[in-house]
């Protein structure tokens, strides 16, 4: 297969596990062994779940958000259910239209029927981009002890959101659960930026070093997706020298 078509099926399967949430194993299977991780990916993850129309309407939806959102709009006035309700929201919330995306995940919740962390944890990230810290907090309190919120980033926007109240002890137990190695790199970065605010310099230090060191085994496609943070880290370690 011509290298630049494992490169669009890797940023699909990469695009698909970040929005849906999987699990970071997934990004190393996907970037370490390309066309067999991609592959994999796509048998366990998307083709037992969606045919393939869906998997067409999904890359569709990444050039013209918006079609998609039109067409989830008439969806959902054509059929209410939970599952266009939430589909719906989720386009919303992919294009950072938090506010509207709010009121669509806070009726599908009404639905006592459904497993309401996938709801729950969508609404956290709605609601810390729309800037509500009190409420992600509620949310989260919600659905902490259930053990998918171990590690997940509703964890992290829960403990970034306790650190804007000022409660920073709970943030910085939190926000330490995602300092995971080889994965989690922005919110890494965003632990050591934490602790460099708390004054514990040394353990910032520590995080972006690790950092550091891992990005120089990335595989080319995660050196341009985490370019940026990798910068970052290098000037926060140069500022910290």
């Amino acid at each position: 297969m011509p290298y630049y078509l494992i490169l669009i099926l890797q940023g699909y399967c990469v695009y698909h596990a970040y929005k849906n949430g999987n699990a970071y194993y997934w990004y190393f299977l996907i970037m370490f062994l390309p066309l067999v991780g991609c592959i994999i990916y796509l048998i366990t993850q998307v083709y037992n779940k969606r045919d393939a129309v869906k998997i067409q309407e999904e890359i569709v939806s990444v050039i013209n958000p918006t079609k998609k959102i039109k067409d989830l709009e008439k969806r959902l006035q054509f059929s209410e259910t939970y599952q266009n309700r939430v589909n719906l929201a989720d386009a919303l919330l992919n294009i950072k239209d938090y506010k509207t995306a709010i009121p669509y995940y806070l009726e599908a919740l009404q639905d006592t029927s459904q497993n309401d962390f996938y709801v729950t944890k969508k609404l956290i990230a709605a609601y810390f981009g729309s800037q509500d810290y009190e409420k992600v907090v509620f949310y989260a309190e919600k659905i902490q002890n259930q053990v998918e919120f171990k590690k997940s980033r509703a964890q992290f926007l829960y403990g970034l959101a306790l650190e804007k109240l000022g409660k920073f002890e709970e943030a910085e137990l939190n926000l330490r659960k995602i300092d995971v190695r080889y994965s989690f790199y922005n919110e890494r970065l965003a632990l050591a930026k934490f602790l460099i605010n708390q004054s514990k310099t040394a353990d910032a230090k520590e995080i972006l070093e690790e950092i550091k060191v891992e990005s120089q085994n990335m595989t080319s496609v995660n050196k341009r997706l985490y370019r940026a943070t990798i910068q970052e880290v290098e000037k926060l370690l140069a500022e910290l020298k």
